[in-house]
C-alpha cells in the first residue's frame, strides 16, 4: 500500500526528469513529440488509476486514513520534519481531481501544442506542476505543503512564461515573461503570510503536523493554555488564521492579491485550464479546508474570509461582463467562482466549498479547453468581437462549451447548479441575507457573461475575414477530453445533492458522507447542525429563486447577443463611467502601480542603484582598485633589476631588524 501512495507523486517527477534530459534522444525519432506527450500523459494517468483504486478501498473501509512516512527530512535538536503523506478523504479527493483533470489536459495538449518547438519542454513543465501539486494536497505537515506550495508557484512561472518571447496585451504587461513575473511576485506576498503562520504554529504548538496542530488547538481552547504555556486567546488564533488566509488570497486569487490571475492568460491555453480549473488556484481552498479547526476557532477570521469571498465573487463577475478576450472572460470567471468557494469556507460550509472545487474543475476545464479549441480553429484569434457563427464550423466544441456554460451558470440539472445552490443556501443560513444577495447578484452576472460569450462566439453573423480565416474543428485528441469533461459537467453534481432535493429524489449526499470525518471537528466548534424539515421549504424557495436568477441572466444575454442588438452599446454610452470602471477592472492594477510598483521602482533606481550601488558599493570597489594600482606602481619602482640596489635594500632590512631586536 505504501508503494502505491508513494508512486502517485513519484511518477510525475519521473516524467519531468526523463523529459528534461531526453529532448536530444526524442528528436531522432519521427514521432518523438507524440512519444513525449503519451509518456507525460501516462505519468499523470497512472496515478489517477492508483488514486481510484485507493478511493474504492477507502469507501469499502478496507483502507483507513493513514500517514505514510518516506524519510526524515529535517532534524535539528528537538525540531524534526518528516517527508510524509497523509492519505484521507480530503487529500484523496483532491488527488483524484488533480490527476484526473490533469490527465485530460495532458492529452488535449498533445494536439494543441503539436507544432510548437518547445513541445517536450512544455510537457516536462506540466509533469513538474502535477508533482508539486500532489505534494501540496498529500502533505502530512505544513512544511511539505509549503514545498508543494512554492513548487506550483515555480512551475506556474515556467508555464505562464512558456512563450517568453511573445508580446502580451495585458494591463501594464508587455511580454508574457512579464505576466509570469507578476504571478510569481504577487504570490510571494501571500507566501510571506504562510511562512509567518508556520513560525507561529511551531512556537505555539511545538509541531507542524496537521493532526497534531488541529488536536492541540482544540485542547488549548478547552484548557485555556497553548502547549508552550502561554495563555490561549482568540486574538492569537485570529492572527494565525488571517496569516494563513493571506497566503490563500494569493494562490486562490482573492482580494487584494487577485491581479495576477487574469494576466496568467499569457501562457498557452492548456496552462490556463490546468492553473485555473483544478490545481493551483484551488490550493488556498484546500489549505483552509485542511486547517478548518483553526479557522473555526476564530469568528473574526471566518467573517473576514466570508466577506472577502463574497466581494471578490461580485467584483470579478462584473468585470467579466465587459471583457472581449475569450480567455480573459474565463479568467475573471475563475476569480469569481473562487470567491464562491471562499465565501462557503467563511460560513463553515466546508463540504459545499470542496464540492464546488470538484464541479468547477469539470466545467471550467471544459470551458478553457473549449476556448483553446476556438483559438486553435481561429488561428490564434482571441477577440470574441471578431468571431461569431462558429457553431457551423465547430459542432463538437460548441456542444461541449454550451454544456459547461449551463453548468457554470447554475442551470438544473448540470453540476454547477447543485454546488452553487449549496453555497448560496449555506451563506443564507449561516452567513446573512445580505451576503446571499450579493452572491446571487454575482450568480446572475455569471450566467449573463458566460452566455454573452456563447452567443458572440458561436452564433450570429460571422465577424471574421472568411478570405483569410477558415475556422475548423479540433482533432480527436483535443475533442475527446472536451467530451469527457462535458459529461462530468452533467453528472458531477449528483455527488453532492442538497438535502432538500435529496429527499425528493431519494439520493444521499455522497460527498458530505465522504468528507464528514475530515470536517467533523470544525463543525462541532461551529455548532452547525443539519437543517430541519421546517427549513426545507425555505431551501426549496431559495433554490427556485437562484435558478430563476440564472435563467434571467441567460435570457438577457440571449436577447442582447443572439441577434444584432443596439442595447448593449446604448447602455455603455449612457453609463459610460460605470462601463469604463468595469472595462478598466476597477483600476486595481493602476492603483497598485501608482501606490506600490512605481514608487518601489523609483526607490530602487534612485536610492539602491544610483545611491547605494553606484556611489556606495561601486565607489568603494573602484577606489580600492585605484589604491592597489597606485601602491603597485610605487612597489614596481623598487623592482629595478639592478643587483646593487637589491643588496642595499637587503642590508637596510637587516639593520632595521637588528635595531628592533636591540631596542625591544
Amino acid at each position: 500500500m505504501e508503494t502505491l501512495v508513494y508512486s502517485i507523486p513519484l511518477l510525475p517527477l519521473v516524467g519531468f526528469t526523463v523529459l528534461s534530459f531526453s529532448k536530444g534522444v526524442l528528436d531522432y525519432f519521427e514521432n518523438g513529440k507524440r512519444i513525449a506527450g503519451i509518456f507525460a500523459s501516462a505519468m499523470v494517468g497512472v496515478p489517477f488509476v492508483i488514486a481510484c483504486v485507493l478511493g474504492v478501498d477507502m469507501m469499502t473501509s478496507s483502507l483507513q486514513p493513514s500517514t505514510y512516512t518516506l524519510f526524515s527530512w529535517i532534524q535539528a535538536g528537538d525540531f524534526s520534519i518528516e517527508y510524509a503523506f497523509k492519505l484521507d478523504q480530503l487529500s484523496l479527493l483532491f488527488t483524484l481531481v488533480v490527476t484526473g483533470v490533469g490527465f485530460l489536459i495532458h492529452v488535449y495538449s498533445i494536439g494543441y501544442m503539436a507544432h510548437d518547438e518547445g513541445f517536450i519542454r512544455f510537457f516536462a513543465y506540466l509533469n513538474l506542476f502535477i508533482f508539486m501539486m500532489l505534494n501540496l494536497v498529500l502533505a502530512d505537515n505544513y512544511v511539505v505543503t509549503f514545498l508543494g506550495w512554492e513548487g506550483v508557484g515555480l512551475a506556474s512561472f515556467l508555464l505562464i512564461g512558456f512563450w517568453y518571447d511573445r508580446e502580451f496585451a495585458g494591463t501594464n504587461i508587455a511580454w508574457t515573461s512579464d505576466a509570469a513575473r507578476k504571478a510569481f511576485i504577487v504570490n510571494r506576498i501571500g507566501d510571506f503570510g504562510i511562512l509567518l503562520a508556520i513560525f507561529m504554529l511551531y512556537f505555539l504548538f511545538g509541531s507542524l503536523r496537521y493532526d497534531d496542530v488541529n488536536a492541540a488547538a482544540l485542547t488549548a481552547r478547552a484548557q485555556g493554555l497553548f502547549p508552550n504555556g502561554s495563555v490561549y486567546n482568540a486574538g492569537t488564533m485570529t492572527a494565525l488564521a488571517l496569516l494563513l488566509f493571506l497566503g490563500c488570497t494569493g494562490k486562490s486569487a482573492q482580494i487584494p492579491l487577485f491581479v495576477w490571475l487574469p494576466d496568467a492568460m499569457a501562457g498557452p491555453t492548456p496552462v490556463s485550464a490546468l492553473i485555473h480549473a483544478a490545481t493551483m488556484v484551488t490550493s488556498g481552498i484546500f489549505l483552509i479546508a485542511r486547517t478548518a479547526p483553526l479557522f473555526a476557532l476564530s469568528h473574526d477570521a471566518m467573517s473576514t474570509v466570508a466577506i472577502i469571498g463574497v466581494v471578490t465573487a461580485l467584483l470579478a463577475a462584473t468585470i467579466g461582463i465587459v471583457q472581449n478576450d475569450i480567455k480573459k472572460v474565463l479568467a475573471y470567471s475563475t476569480v469569481s467562482q473562487l470567491g464562491f468557494m471562499v465565501a462557503a469556507l467563511g460560513v463553515g460550509a466546508y463540504t459545499a466549498a470542496v464540492f464546488h472545487v470538484v464541479t468547477h474543475a469539470f466545467f471550467k476545464a471544459c470551458l478553457f479547453l473549449g476556448a483553446g479549441s476556438v483559438i486553435h480553429g481561429m488561428h490564434e484569434e482571441q477577440d470574441i468581437q471578431k468571431m461569431g457563427g462558429l457553431a457551423t464550423y465547430m459542432p463538437t466544441t460548441r456542444r461541449t462549451f454550451i454544456i459547461a456554460a449551463l453548468a457554470i451558470a447554475g442551470i438544473f440539472p448540470f453540476a454547477g447548479f447543485f454546488s452553487k445552490d449549496e453555497i448560496l443556501w449555506n451563506v443564507f443560513l449561516h452567513g446573512s441575507p445580505v451576503l446571499w444577495f450579493l452572491l446571487a447578484l454575482a450568480a446572475f452576472c455569471t450566467a449573463f457573461y458566460i452566455f454573452r460569450l456563447v452567443y458572440l462566439v458561436f452564433y450570429g453573423a460571422e465577424r471574421f475575414d472568411t478570405h483569410h480565416t477558415q475556422p475548423h474543428e479540433s482533432p480527436a485528441v483535443m475533442a475527446i477530453p472536451l467530451i469527457v469533461l462535458a459529461i462530468l459537467s452533467i453528472i458531477g453534481g449528483f455527488l453532492g445533492i442538497p438535502h432538500a432535493l435529496g429527499k425528493i429524489l431519494h439520493i444521499p449526499n455522497v460527498l458530505e458522507q465522504w468528507l464528514d470525518p475530515v470536517f467533523a471537528p470544525a463543525q462541532r466548534i461551529l455548532a452547525h447542525t443539519e437543517t430541519h424539515a421546517s427549513s426545507h421549504i425555505l431551501e426549496y424557495v431559495l433554490m427556485i429563486v437562484s435558478l430563476g436568477i440564472a435563467l434571467a441572466g441567460v435570457l438577457l444575454a440571449r436577447s442582447w447577443y443572439a441577434t444584432t442588438s443596439e442595447t448593449p452599446q446604448a447602455l455603455a454610452q449612457r453609463m459610460v463611467s460605470l462601463y469604463n470602471l468595469l472595462w478598466n477592472k476597477y483600476f486595481v492594477d493602476e492603483i497598485y502601480y501608482k501606490l506600490l510598483v512605481n514608487p518601489l521602482h523609483k526607490f530602487a533606481e534612485q536610492f539602491v542603484w544610483k545611491g547605494v550601488e553606484t556611489h556606495g558599493i561601486d565607489m568603494v570597489v573602484n577606489r580600492s582598485g585605484s589604491f592597489v594600482m597606485a601602491l603597485a606602481e610605487i612597489i614596481r619602482r623598487i623592482q629595478s633589476g639592478v643587483a646593487q640596489n637589491y643588496a642595499l635594500l637587503l642590508l637596510m632590512g637587516i639593520i632595521l631588524v637588528m635595531a628592533w631586536l636591540l631596542l625591544s
